[in-house]
């Protein structure tokens, strides 16, 4: 009798998720839909992302960003995010265990997709129920649009410092150049951002990488190379190459702090 119950309770608990699941996927499939044939986009008035019809014209497609670029934010965010549907299982069990081992929330282990999902349909806000939402849609959206849609989407709606939001604008701003012919270092550079841009761009400001930013850099180069993004004598090159706007020798910052120190004291 109460291997019956408990058979029974499961099944009804089941019954139940599952039909949770329907309603919330039907509920929502327009909004997904609409990543289809819209562009999302940062409103700066209400603070929100929104939808239109009419591409951005700042809008970059994934063909006019390079490989280098594309790759260094992939391997940084998300390096499974060509094989998963939506949810990295594996980057959830060791974020799990992490945060289990230390007796907090240690950090999260969102895909790419979930992060377009979170942004474009639901909201930023961190609770329970979201997450399961984000997880729903983030394998229906994965049913109707391609990886590389999916990521065409993301890199357009990325904020990458104050105010800028999209690869495009964010490589004209750091580097005065199109999308198209960002380096693995400078594509290492703005994956570097994403976590936190405006504190991290502080390095733009100063015109030297902090050694947070430098070592962030360093880590996404290395990652890159061991995706077989580039050979060895790439990663070399780009390990020693320098930002156009990062100063050339330890003199000169030494005279910019003092004329900063001295206009602040």
């Amino acid at each position: 009798m109460k291997k019956f119950t408990l058979i029974t309770i499961l099944f009804c608990s089941v019954f139940l998720i599952g039909c949770t699941f329907f309603v919330f996927a039907m509920f929502y499939a327009n909004d997904v839909e609409k990543l289809v044939h819209n562009y999302p986009y940062f409103d700066q008035e209400s603070k929100s992302y929104q939808l239109t019809s009419i591409k951005p014209k700042w809008w970059t497609s994934i063909d006019s960003v390079s490989k280098e670029a594309k790759w260094a934010i992939v391997v940084s965010e998300d390096w499974a995010f060509f094989e998963h549907e939506g949810l990295d299982v594996e980057q959830i069990k060791i974020a799990a265990s992490e945060s289990i081992k230390q007796e907090k929330f240690v950090r999260g282990a969102s895909t790419i997709t979930q992060q377009v999902i979170k942004n474009t349909i639901l909201t930023s806000k961190k609770n329970l129920w979201r997450k399961f939402q984000e997880a729903i849609l983030s394998y229906k959206v994965e049913q109707i649009l391609s990886k590389d849609q999916i990521l065409e989407i993301y890199l357009n709606i990325i904020e990458l410092g104050e105010g800028l939001y999209g690869i495009g604008p964010a490589s004209f701003h750091y580097f005065n150049k199109h999308p198209s012919q960002l380096t693995a270092r400078e594509g290492a550079f703005l994956a570097m951002l994403l976590p936190s841009p405006i504190k991290y761009s502080i390095s733009f400001k100063k015109k030297e990488l902090t050694p947070f930013a430098k070592s962030i850099v360093n880590s996404i180069l290395i990652k890159m190379r061991q995706a077989q993004v580039y050979d060895k004598d790439e990663w070399l090159r780009n390990s020693e190459q320098k930002f156009t706007w990062e100063k050339s020798s330890e003199e000169d910052i030494k005279d910019d702090e003092y004329l900063e120190y001295n206009v602040y004291k």
